[in-house]
């Protein structure tokens, strides 16, 4: 059960009405832990930066709801996810990576090793020297050639 109602107006913002009858125009899910527990403690957050509503498994809220928050998150999320790696320009870093990702191929600079993290579940966390983190979700299943390249910076 939920304490707050949400809908997209006519001009595509979220609109919340909290459980106090407050309605709430241009609100934007956030999530507390974006890699770890993405599913798992979202905030709605209003223009103003407060909490409107805490969420604790989105995966309890009613279809529609869910589906205007995923909607939501999709437009604001972006962390491509490592399918392939075709070539590694050095295996001492900086390095250069031509990967095929969810998004398409492109390519990264890794400045360092240090910039490779695990996390739980055997993910990686790639950012390249631009800022951007790109994701491995199972190493184990990257095709031989990925894995082979991969390992020699791990």
């Amino acid at each position: 059960m939920t304490n707050f109602q949400l809908h997209r107006n006519p001009h595509g913002q979220l609109v919340c009405t909290d459980a106090h009858g407050q309605v709430h125009v241009g609100i934007v899910p956030v999530r507390a832990f974006p890699i770890t527990a993405p599913d798992e403690g979202l905030s709605l957050v209003a223009p103003e930066g407060h909490e409107v509503a805490w969420i604790d498994r989105l995966q309890a809220l009613a279809e529609p709801t869910r589906a205007l928050i995923e909607e939501e998150l999709a437009q604001r999320e972006f962390m491509p996810e490592i399918m392939r790696l075709v070539a590694v320009s050095s295996f001492a870093t900086p390095s250069t990576w031509q990967v095929e990702t969810d998004r398409g191929p492109t390519q990264l600079v890794l400045k360092g090793e240090e910039d490779i993290r695990r996390l739980p579940g055997g993910r990686l966390l790639i950012a390249d020297r631009a800022g951007v983190s790109f994701l491995i979700r199972d190493p184990a299943a990257l095709d031989r050639s990925s894995r082979r390249l991969l390992d020699r910076f791990l």
